[in-house]
């Protein structure tokens, strides 16, 4: 575990408090600890996702690429104005 060395201070309303205290209180935490959680939680799901975005990019099957780059500039211009057509 890492040390603990940076104070946050975060304004909640009052139903949200009540909402960590109760949590705090049946798992016999702190409401600090539910908050550091929380945020390990939630950008752990991002982390997961960026590194399964990037796995299928490896995985992805090799494509043909023009020998210039003019031309793959030029195709990527077209895909791209594609979209919005």
């Amino acid at each position: 575990m890492s040390m603990l060395d940076r104070r946050l201070q975060v304004l909640i309303d009052k139903d949200r408090w009540d909402l960590l205290q109760l949590e705090a209180e049946s798992r016999r935490v702190s409401v600090s600890t539910l908050v550091r959680e929380a945020i390990d939680q939630r950008f752990q799901v991002d982390a997961e996702r960026r590194r399964a975005a990037f796995q299928s990019l490896l995985d992805a099957e090799p494509m043909e690429v023009p020998d210039d780059p003019r031309d793959l500039k030029r195709e990527i211009a077209d895909a791209r104005a594609a979209r919005f057509e």
